[in-house]
């Protein structure tokens, strides 16, 4: 099924979008001898697609933390450069924003990638160094494709096009830091969109209508007496066995999770993820929850179960860190679209928030509607694993990049040109 649906949108899935001119060059555009037309468009595309291959393998091999994406973003920077886009740099810290405006009247609509790589401590079960392996270098990729190909056909683009490429996803604090430049009010974007990587089959979209990924809360217990480290031990125990679910162990388990992410009603409709680690006297707990709204009955819990020890001192730091909810409407649309361009098989919808991942995306959402899509990464055949991102085997499908570069730029022309 992949095989037969990675060509369906090579040879023009997105055309019936009226995006078809981003990819298939002028003469095609303008109606001009179209079998001579369609083998230029099939060559440009083939030259394209080994280009943001070529990209993506050479960020990817030069990972950088959060916060660091210096050299990354000065790639990003010369390639929006090379295709025409308005450049600035050094937005909320190491940010790239490219402007590409239409010719024609329209919406301003954005788009985000974000530019990090994960630290050796984000990596599932540890890693050795700061490693690409959560799909950023992909997303990046994504984008700068997307960019290029409205670039090619600006004459007949609507509105404009603002591509943000964030530093910080990971430690989740450049979302925030680009917010504080005065994104918004600099570039005017009604609206934004993005996709992240995900454990779907290659050539298929996963849309969030009314879902999203949880926020995430912190607290800190500090125990007293001649056995406190002891007590921190038991009291961090407790605290984990709070949570309604638990990580997957193994293939079985994150399979079946995948599963029950697209399972209406499902086991994942409400859940409570907690995390707890005892540092001598000091417990540090981390939880999500869904729906959202359950923060403060999560927080009477953990001070029910830490009240059990004498002395005990409950803090919460700071308010929770927002949970991204995608708007059902902007969702549904999304996927109404890429059934009409791509096929019925390229699109599934998550019915489920994903327990252990948070996303600083939910920022923007907070403040202007959007979509946020994951991009099916999962070789056929592989394990779920190869295509799970924070796994150290996370080995994404390179497949996927033109697939989401045809969808993405259909979307955000159709969006552009909205009334």
């Amino acid at each position: 099924m992949e095989q037969g649906l990675a060509r369906r949108v090579v040879l023009g899935g997105v055309v019936a979008a009226g995006a078809g001119v981003l990819c298939a060059g002028t003469a095609f555009a303008e109606g001009k001898g179209q079998p001579t037309a369609q083998g230029a468009a099939h060559t440009d595309m083939a030259r394209l697609d080994r280009e943001l291959i070529a990209l993506r393998r050479d960020i990817h091999s030069h990972p950088e933390a959060p916060g660091q994406e210096c050299r990354t973003a000065a790639l990003v920077a010369r390639h929006l450069r090379d295709a025409g886009l308005r450049v600035t740099t050094g937005v909320g810290g190491n940010g790239v924003i490219g402007v590409l405006r239409g010719s024609l009247p329209g919406r301003t609509v954005a788009y985000r990638a974000d530019m990090d790589a994960v630290p050796p401590q984000s990596i599932i079960g540890g890693g050795p160094a700061t490693a690409h392996v959560c799909g950023h270098d992909i997303h990046t990729t994504v984008a700068v494709g997307v960019a290029r190909a409205l670039a090619r056909m600006r004459q007949r683009l609507s509105g404009t096009v603002v591509f943000l490429f964030q530093p910080a996803e990971e430690s989740l604090a450049g979302a925030q830091k680009v917010l504080d430049a005065g994104f918004l009010e600099r570039t005017g974007v009604q609206e934004i969109h993005a996709l992240h990587c995900g454990p779907f089959p290659v050539g298929q979209f996963a849309v969030t209508s009314g879902f999203g990924l949880p926020g995430q809360d912190h607290a800190g217990v500090t125990l007293s007496g001649s056995d406190a480290a002891a007590a921190a031990q038991r009291l961090a125990t407790e605290i984990g066995a709070l949570a309604s679910v638990r990580p997957p162990t193994g293939e079985a388990e994150l399979a079946r999770l995948v599963a029950e992410l697209q399972t209406p009603g499902g086991s994942l409709a409400r859940f409570v993820t907690t995390q707890a680690r005892a540092d001598g006297a000091k417990v540090s707990v981390s939880s999500r929850c869904w729906p959202p709204d359950r923060y403060q009955e999560v927080r009477e819990n953990i001070r029910r179960v830490a009240d059990r020890y004498e002395g005990a001192e409950v803090t919460f730091p700071a308010d929770p860190f927002p949970a991204m909810v995608c708007p059902a409407r902007d969702g549904d649309a999304l996927a109404d679209h890429l059934r009409r361009t791509l096929g019925r098989d390229a699109v599934t919808e998550m019915q489920a928030a994903i327990p252990f991942s948070g996303e600083d995306f939910a920022l923007y959402l907070n403040r202007i509607p959007g979509t946020y899509t994951f991009l099916g990464v999962r070789t056929p055949g592989a394990t779920v694993t190869t295509a799970y991102p924070h796994f150290p085997d996370f080995t994404p499908d390179e497949r996927a990049i033109g697939l989401g570069v045809r969808a993405m730029a259909g979307w955000l022309a159709a969006r552009a040109r909205r009334a």
